[in-house]
């Protein structure tokens, strides 16, 4: 039977096997930069190739999602679906090491969306189960700072390779590896809890619900979460148009429509940032390390954001971060208005990149404090399950926005769209805290009962593609 010391809230790594989740990270964060450059470079493909490969991943993983929620909950074994999500990802890096031709590379990322999401609610679960009530802030404060690690080794990995002049496709072989040495840990340190818990129990526990919201970890990021199967039946959209009527004067709709605005923009600029750094004459290495920077940033910020959401409060927060990344925006397009040697466009990057994760960090705790103080009371597992799927349409759309403006528009305009649309939902969230306030007016803004919604720096935390 496996022994497993007793957690200490200010431990870092709160059980030994969690550090099986930092070479996946590692694998999966360098994948995110590798691929639209293998797509650029080797393959020789151009801006458009990437959205479409960023369209078919995101369309995949939605629709895989419903169905390995499905298993997880009627099939509980957490280690199994680790198991083949890691090897999965393994197995295809090694593929697409020698893949000579688009139209092959992107079926094997689709079919990376397909098992993508197997190992999600499995994590999360995993997690939930193995910890105690009282251990759970630290749990998933640790699992989450293993993401952080593994994101950050993963870019800086990439990087040395290219640096050492390495070519590209050989590096997804070191990525695979890594995906390949979480199985090795997995299997040799994870074993299924006795209890089993379904998805809906992330929903109900602060702890899982705010892993989940952010998509922290980087082999998890993007992946919709539903903690209740959607109901495609007649019976089933009879119900989704009474919840949308009931809901109509609360500020869940409004929530949901800043993030959708959010998520929008962040796929459309993230998808076309790869392509655009290059396109200027940025080196793959050095594209690795305006990554980094984004990265280093979201896990400087990340722990002190819930102080930051107790000071000034969740309402303002979400706002000033998304006005701040807004800022990174406009900037990367005024670079496109000046003639900047490779260095300084570089240098630039960095800076703007930086201050894009910063302020994703700070989103990402703000708005998951606000969903959560709008679920009380609610439905949860149903009103998640919608905030997941508009995530993933809002995922395709950005993928096909950018489809669409590297054909009749410019990076410039690109970034400026995404600009925009995210200064858009910034009257749409101060909307959203009037409407809370109407419907709460005895409530004055509360931090989170529990701790893992505000993190500390004693309990560090780390999503998303990603870069963000």
């Amino acid at each position: 039977m496996e022994r497993e010391l007793v957690t200490s809230p200010n431990r870092l790594v709160a059980r030994p096997w969690l550090l099986a989740f930092v070479p996946i990270n590692a694998a999966t964060s360098g994948f995110g930069v590798a691929l639209p450059l293998l797509i650029l470079i080797p393959l020789h493909g151009a801006w458009t190739d990437v959205a479409l490969a960023a369209g078919l991943f995101n369309g995949t993983v939605i629709l895989s999602s419903v169905g390995w929620g499905w298993f997880a909950d009627h099939y509980p074994f957490r280690r199994n679906l680790l198991l083949l999500n890691f090897a999965g990802f393994g197995v295809i890096y090694l593929l697409l090491a020698n893949v000579h031709s688009i139209p092959i590379l992107l079926g094997l990322y689709a079919l990376v969306g397909v098992i993508a999401p197997a190992g999600t609610s499995a994590s999360n679960l995993l997690v939930l189960e193995k910890f105690s009530s009282w251990e759970r802030p630290t749990a998933f404060a640790s699992f989450q700072l293993m993401g952080i690690i593994g994101s950050v080794a993963g870019l800086i990995s990439g990087y040395l390779w290219l640096e050492a002049n390495l070519s590209l496709a050989p590096l997804l072989y070191v990525l695979a590896g890594l995906a390949l040495a979480s199985v090795v840990a997995v299997w040799r340190g994870v074993r299924d809890a006795p209890r089993a818990l379904t998805t809906s129990h992330v929903a109900r526990h602060p702890e899982g619900l705010l892993s989940r919201i952010r998509h922290l970890p980087a082999w998890n990021r993007e992946i919709p979460f539903f903690p209740k199967r959607p109901q495609l039946s007649r019976e089933g959209w009879r119900r989704f148009r009474q919840w949308v009527r009931a809901e109509a004067t609360h500020e869940l709709p409004l929530i949901l429509a800043a993030s959708f605005l959010f998520n929008l923009t962040a796929n459309l600029f993230n998808i076309s940032y790869t392509p655009y750094l290059y396109s200027i004459g940025i080196g793959a290495a050095s594209i690795f390390l305006v990554n980094l920077a984004n990265n280093v940033a979201q896990g400087f910020v990340l722990p002190a954001s819930g102080r930051w959401s107790r000071r000034s409060g969740a309402d303002a927060l979400v706002r000033r971060a998304s006005y701040a990344r807004s800022v990174g925006y406009l900037a990367v397009a005024g670079f496109t208005l000046i003639p900047l040697t490779v260095r300084v466009a570089f240098s630039a990057n960095v800076v703007a990149f930086a201050l894009c994760g910063g302020a994703i960090a700070f989103y990402s705790t703000a708005s998951s404090i606000i969903l959560f103080r709008s679920l009380e009371g609610r439905d949860a597992g149903t009103l998640l399950g919608v905030n997941s799927a508009l995530g993933g349409i809002a995922a395709i759309a950005g993928a096909a926005l950018s489809g669409i403006l590297s054909i009749y528009g410019s990076y410039r305009l690109t970034f400026l769209v995404a600009a925009a649309g995210l200064l858009v939902s910034l009257p749409i969230w101060a909307a959203a805290q009037v409407a809370y306030r109407k419907r709460r007016p005895s409530d004055e803004e509360e931090p989170p009962t529990n701790p893992s919604v505000a993190p500390s720096v004693a309990a560090p935390a780390r999503h998303a593609a990603q870069t963000d």
